[in-house]
C-alpha cells in the first residue's frame, strides 16, 4: 500500500509540475487576415469598325510629325482593326530591320487588344509571364498602340526605329491623330 501511495503522489506531483507549464503555453496566433483581393483588370476593349483611310492618314501624318520634331527615323505601320496593313511609312534613313518589326508591335498590339507596353511589363516580372514569350509572332516591345474611338479598336499604329519609349511616343501621337483616346 505504501507503494502505490508513493506512486499516486508522485503523480500528482507530476500533474502539478506539468500544470503551470501548460498554462504557461500562448494560446494559438489567430490566422492572419487573408490579403486584399486585386481588383479585376477590366476587360480589354472590343474590336470596332476598322480604320478609315482618312483617320489613318490622320494618324500617319501626326505620328511623322512628332518623328520630324525629334529628328527621330522611324518606320510606321497603320493596321486597321482586323490587322491588316492600311499604311505604312519608312522615313528617310531608318534602318531596315524596323519595317517588319513596326508591323509586328501594330499587329500584336491589334490581336491581343492592348498596348505592347504592356507585355512588356509582363514579361520584365519574369515568372509565369514568360509564358508570352511562346506566343506565335507576338512582339513585345514599347512602340505599339491602339487606336480607340468610341471605346472600340479601330486600329493600331506601330513605330521601330528608336527606344522603345521613343517609339511609344510616337504611336500615341499616330492614335490621337486618328482621334483615338
Amino acid at each position: 500500500m505504501k507503494i502505490i501511495g508513493q506512486t499516486a503522489i508522485a503523480a500528482a506531483l507530476l500533474a502539478l509540475i506539468a500544470l503551470p507549464a501548460t498554462s504557461q503555453t500562448p494560446p494559438p496566433a489567430a490566422p492572419a487576415p487573408a490579403p486584399a483581393a486585386t481588383p479585376a483588370a477590366p476587360p480589354p476593349p472590343q474590336y470596332g469598325t476598322p480604320i478609315t483611310l482618312e483617320q489613318a492618314k490622320k494618324a500617319m501624318a501626326a505620328s511623322e510629325a512628332e518623328a520630324a520634331k525629334n529628328n527621330w527615323p522611324v518606320a510606321i505601320a497603320i493596321l486597321d482593326s482586323t490587322g491588316h496593313m492600311v499604311m505604312l511609312h519608312k522615313m528617310d534613313n531608318t534602318q531596315y530591320g524596323s519595317i517588319q518589326i513596326a508591323i509586328d508591335k501594330a499587329k500584336t498590339a491589334v490581336d491581343l487588344r492592348r498596348p505592347t507596353k504592356a507585355l512588356e511589363d509582363v514579361i520584365a516580372q519574369g515568372g509565369a509571364g514568360l509564358r508570352l514569350l511562346a506566343l506565335r509572332n507576338a512582339t513585345p516591345l514599347d512602340g505599339g498602340v491602339l487606336i480607340i474611338v468610341d471605346g472600340k479598336i479601330i486600329g493600331a499604329v506601330g513605330v521601330s526605329g528608336v527606344t522603345g519609349a521613343q517609339d511609344a511616343q510616337i504611336a500615341r501621337a499616330g492614335s490621337a491623330g486618328a482621334g483615338g483616346q
